[in-house]
C-alpha cells in the first residue's frame, strides 16, 4: 500500500527498535501512516547508520534483533501504522571480520559458495588494502600476527583486522609459523591502503574499501540477499522497501522489475495491509533527466523534490551579484561547470584508476577489430566520464531504453571539445556500445557496458557531491544531495510542470526536504536562500567581516563558506554573548569544517590530512565564536541573522507546506518537525528531543510543527484527495503575481487549494512579521474557481494558504 505520510528513523545501538516502539503513539497522534526505517539487517558492529550490512539474512541484534522488531511492528499495527524498510542490495560491509560470506570467500577463494556474491576479478588474488605500510615492512614491524580463535587460526593485522586462513592450511599451525609463506598461499593479498585506488580488483562502494560491491544480478545472489525481506513481507511485517543506491547495480531496471514481481507474487496474511508493495529507489536525477516509468516502482526517495523546492525559494536576481562576490573573494569561477569538470578529472585520476583500467580492458578487445588502440579507448572513456550529464545510462549491451538516447546525444555534444584530433569515431563507437548497437561478442559487450555504467555513477557522486560541492561556494544552499548547483533558481512555471508530472507518473514518490545524507538542514537552506534576495546586504556584511576577521592562515574561499555556514546554521535564540552556547556551536561547525576541507581535497584530504591547515581553520572558528575575542563579529552576525529571520521563517513554512500538499508521499526526517539547522553527518543524526515534540501535539507549538500537524490531519481526513487528486496551476494577476505559487487539486467532489508566498524578503527583513503588509500585495489576486481572491487576504497571517473543500462545500482548514 502507498503510505499517506512517512517518518524516518535512523536506527543504531543508541536508538533501537524499543526506542522507536515508545514513540509509536506520538507518530500516530502526529498523523504519520508509516515508519520509514534505516537498514534493519545486521551491520558492522557499532555501525551508526546500518548501510554496512554484514549479514542480510538476520535482523541486527544491536537494534534488538527479531523479537524487538516484531514487537515494534505489533505496536505499529495496533495504532494502524505500517513500516517501510531501507534495503542495501548494492554492497555489503566487509571490514571488522563480521561478514560470514566475505570470510568464506577469503578462506576458500573462487571455490567458496559465496564467491559469486561479490564482484571480484579472480584472475589474480583478492587485494585487501588495509596495511599502513607495504607488506614486507608490516611483517618486519610485527604488525601482522597469527592468532587462534577456538580451533581455527587466523591472521591479525594491527590487532584490529582478522582474516581467515585456508582450511587446508589450518592443520599443524602454531604461532611461530612463517607468516609470509602462509600469506603467500592464501586467496587474498594484504597490501598498503595506498594501493586501493590503483590495484583493487573488486568493485567497492564509491571509494570506501570497507564496502564491497554485490552481484545482485545473479539470481542466486538476489534470492539469498532478499530472503529475509521476502519473509518479512510474506508475514505482513513490512509494507515495502526503499532501495539504496539503485544506480550502483548492474541493471537497475531489471532489478526493480524483478523485485516488483517477487513481492507481488507473495501471499500475505488476511490482516496485513492490502495493496501492492511500496517500492521507492534512491536515485539522483540529473538536470532534466526523467525517471523511467517501466521499472515497476513508485518513484524516488525524494532528492528530486528536495532540489526543486529549494531552487524555488531562491530569487534569480541574486545569481549574478552572489557569483561576482564569490569570484572576487575566492578567485574561482562563478560558474559551477569548471568546478565539476576539474573534480571529475581529479576523481577519475586519483581514486578510480583500478576501476577505470578494468573498464578499458573490457572495451579494448571490442575496439581492436575497429582499428582503435587501447590508448584511444582509454582517452574516450576518460573524456566521456569528464562530461557525462547524468549518473549513468541503462543499456544492457544488446539494448538500451529510449530515455538514454538524449543522454548519449548530450554526452556527445559535451565531449566534442575534449576529443583528440581524429578520435571522434572512438567516442561514437563507445556510445554505440552503450546504445546496444555496437559490434562484438554479446557477453563481452554486456560486461564492458556494465563496467562503464558502474563507473560513471560513482564518478558523478564523488566528483559532484563529495568534492565540487565542497569547493564551490557561490551560495551553499544550492549545494546538496541531488542538487544542480549550476541552476540557481527555479521558475514557478517549471515547478508546476515537474509537480504535475510527478502526480501523473509517480503519485506515490517520496517527497523529502531532509535526509540522513543532507549536507545542511532544510531550514539552513531556507535561511541561506534569503541571501539571494538581499545580496547587497550580504556583501556589505562580508566586507565588514573581512576587515575585522583575522585570516589565521585560512584561504579566503574557505573563510567565505564558513561565513555562510555560521549564518545558515546559527542556532535559534543563540545570543552573541552566550559563551557556552557559542562553544557548543563551535564544536559542531568545526566538525563540519574538518569534513568540508577533506572532502574538497584542495588544502587537506582524508588520505593525507593537513593538520596544520585544519588547526588554523579550527582556530578561526574558535576565535569567531568566542565573545571575548570577536565581540564585534558576533554582534554583527547575530544582527544579520535576526534581520533575515522573518524571511527565513517564511521560506521554511513554504517548503513545508509544499511537501505536504503537492503530489507524492511526504517524508519527515527524524526531529525536523521543529527547526532543522543541522549540518552534514554526523550532525544531522544527533539525538532528538522527543519529549519536547510530544508535548506539542496537544499544546501550543512552533509555526512549523503546527503546520505539519495540521496538514497531516488534512491528509488523514481525505487521503484519496492527496493520493489521487490532480494538479492544476492557479494563476495570479497584479503587481506581485510573480511572488505567488498556487495550485488546485481535485478528486471526486473534494478540492484542495494551496497558495504560498515566494521570495518576499524585501518587505520582511528587519521586521518581526513573516508575511508582508497588505499594502505590499497591492492589486494581486488569484482566481480560485469562479472567485477572485485578494492575495492580501490569503496571506494575512501566514505565507501559506491551504484549504480543503469537501463534497458539501464545507471549509475543512
Amino acid at each position: 500500500m502507498t503510505p499517506r505520510a512517512t517518518y524516518r528513523f535512523q536506527f543504531h545501538k543508541a536508538f533501537t527498535f524499543a526506542d522507536a516502539e515508545a514513540l509509536v503513539p506520538y507518530l500516530a497522534d502526529l498523523g504519520i501512516s508509516h515508519l520509514y526505517a534505516s537498514p534493519i539487517t545486521t551491520a558492522r558492529a557499532g555501525s551508526t547508520h546500518g548501510y554496512d550490512v554484514v549479514d542480510p539474512t538476520t535482523i541486527n541484534p544491536e537494534l534488538g534483533g527479531e523479537p524487538a522488531f516484531r514487537s515494534l511492528v505489533a505496536a505499529l499495527r495496533a495504532h494502524e501504522l505500517g513500516i517501510i524498510i531501507d534495503i542495501v542490495p548494492n554492497h555489503m560491509g566487509v571490514a571488522g571480520g563480521g561478514n560470514p560470506w566475505w570470510n568464506d570467500v577469503l578462506a576458500r577463494g573462487p571455490a567458496s559458495d559465496h564467491a559469486r556474491v561479490f564482484d571480484i576479478d579472480w584472475r589474480r588474488k583478492l587485494v585487501l588494502p588495509i596495511l599502513g605500510d607495504p607488506l614486507p615492512t608490516a611483517l618486519a614491524q610485527g604488525d601482522i600476527t597469527l592468532e587462534r580463535d577456538g580451533d581455527a587460526w587466523f591472521v591479525s593485522a594491527y590487532s584490529e583486522h582478522r582474516f581467515p586462513i585456508r582450511p587446508e592450511d589450518q592443520d599443524g599451525l602454531d604461532a611461530s609459523a612463517d607468516i609470509a609463506a602462509l600469506l603467500d598461499r592464501q586467496h587474498y593479498r594484504l597490501a598498503s591502503w595506498r594501493t586501493a585506488n590503483d590495484d583493487l580488483n573488486w568493485r567497492r562502494f564509491f571509494t570506501i574499501n570497507e564496502l564491497a560491491g554485490v552481484r545482485i544480478e545473479d539470481p542466486h545472489v538476489f534470492e539469498a540477499a532478499h530472503a529475509l525481506y521476502f519473509q518479512l513481507y510474506a508475514e505482513g511485517l513490512i509494507d515495502g522497501v526503499r532501495v539504496d543506491h539503485v544506480d550502483g547495480l548492474t541493471d537497475p531496471a531489471g532489478y526493480c522489475r524483478q523485485l516488483r514481481t517477487r513481492l507481488d507474487a507473495i501471499e500475505r496474511p488476511n490482516d496485513a495491509p492490502t495493496g501492492p508493495a511500496y517500492i521507492v529507489v534512491e536515485k539522483i536525477l540529473g538536470p532534466g533527466e526523467p525517471l523511467a516509468t517501466d521499472w515497476g516502482i513508485d518513484g524516488t526517495s525524494g532528492y528530486d523534490f528536495m532540489e526543486e523546492v529549494a531552487a524555488l525559494l531562491h530569487a534569480p536576481e541574486g545569481e549574478a551579484p552572489l557569483g561576482t562576490l564569490w569570484e572576487s573573494i575566492s578567485n574561482r569561477s562563478a560558474l559551477f561547470a569548471p568546478e565539476e569538470l576539474q573534480a571529475r578529472q581529479d576523481m577519475l585520476s586519483w581514486q578510480f584508476e583500478g576501476q577505470l583500467s578494468a573498464c578499458v580492458a573490457a572495451f579494448a578487445p571490442l575496439a581492436e577489430p575497429l582499428g582503435f588502440t587501447t590508448g584511444m579507448v582509454r582517452r574516450a572513456i576518460e573524456r566521456l566520464l569528464w562530461v557525462f550529464p547524468v549518473y549513468r545510462t541503462y543499456g544492457t549491451g544488446d539494448a538500451a531504453p529510449a530515455i538514454d538516447e538524449p543522454i548519449r546525444a548530450e554526452a556527445r555534444r559535451r565531449v566534442a571539445r575534449f576529443v583528440p584530433p581524429g578520435e571522434g569515431p572512438v567516442i561514437d563507437a563507445m556510445l554505440d556500445w552503450l546504445a546496444g548497437t555496437g559490434p562484438g561478442d554479446g557477453t563481452q559487450v554486456a560486461d564492458a557496458v556494465r563496467r562503464f555504467q558502474q563507473l560513471s555513477a560513482p564518478i558523478a557522486a564523488k566528483a559532484v557531491e563529495d568534492t565540487a560541492f565542497y569547493r564551490y561556494g557561490r551560495l551553499l544552499s544550492r549545494n546538496d544531495v541531488g542538487f544542480d548547483a549550476a541552476c540557481f533558481a527555479m521558475p514557478v512555471a517549471q515547478f508546476h510542470t515537474v509537480a504535475a508530472a510527478r502526480g501523473r507518473d509517480f503519485p506515490g514518490a517520496m517527497l523529502a526536504t531532509a535526509t540522513h545524507d543532507h549536507k545542511r538542514g532544510e531550514d539552513v537552506r531556507a535561511r541561506l536562500a534569503v541571501l539571494s534576495e538581499i545580496p547587497d546586504v550580504w556583501r556589505d556584511h562580508v566586507a565588514t567581516w573581512e576587515q575585522i576577521v583575522p585570516e589565521e592562515g585560512v584561504d579566503p574561499a574557505d573563510r567565505y563558506m564558513l561565513y555562510q555556514t555560521l549564518f545558515g546554521a546559527w542556532p535559534e535564540d543563540l545570543d552573541a554573548t552566550d559563551t557556552a552556547g557559542l562553544k557548543a556551536f563551535a564544536e559542531r561547525v568545526n566538525a563540519w569544517q574538518d569534513k568540508a576541507l577533506r572532502e574538497a581535497k584542495l588544502r587537506s584530504s582524508w588520505e593525507a590530512p593537513d593538520e596544520a591547515y585544519e588547526a588554523s581553520a579550527r582556530a578561526l572558528v574558535d576565535r569567531l565564536l568566542d565573545p571575548g575575542k570577536s565581540p564585534e563579529f558576533l554582534a554583527d552576525m547575530a544582527a544579520l541573522v535576526a534581520f533575515a529571520m522573518p524571511a527565513a521563517q517564511a521560506n521554511a513554512l513554504v517548503q513545508t507546506a509544499l511537501r505536504y500538499t503537492v503530489p507524492g508521499v511526504p517524508d519527515l526526517y527524524q526531529g525536523t518537525e521543529l527547526l532543522d539547522l543541522s549540518l552534514v553527518d554526523p550532525d544531522n543524526r544527533r539525538p532528538v528531543d522527543y519529549d519536547r515534540r510530544r508535548r506539542m501535539i496537544e499544546r501550543d507549538a512552533s509555526a512549523k510543527f503546527a503546520l505539519i500537524r495540521d496538514l497531516l490531519a488534512l491528509r488523514r481526513a481525505d487521503p484519496a484527495l492527496f493520493a489521487q487528486g490532480n494538479y492544476t496551476p492557479v494563476s495570479a494577476t497584479g503587481a506581485r503575481a510573480g511572488n505567488i505559487l498556487a495550485f488546485e487539486r481535485r478528486h471526486g467532489s473534494s478540492r484542495l487549494i494551496c497558495a504560498v508566498a515566494l521570495r518576499c524578503a524585501a518587505p520582511l527583513v528587519g521586521t518581526t512579521a513573516i508575511v508582508p503588509l497588505s499594502s505590499w500585495w497591492g492589486d494581486t489576486r488569484l482566481q480560485i474557481g469562479e472567485t477572485m481572491v485578494d492575495a492580501a487576504d490569503m496571506f494575512a497571517h501566514e505565507p501559506v494558504y491551504v484549504r480543503v473543500i469537501d463534497a458539501q462545500d464545507k471549509d475543512q482548514a
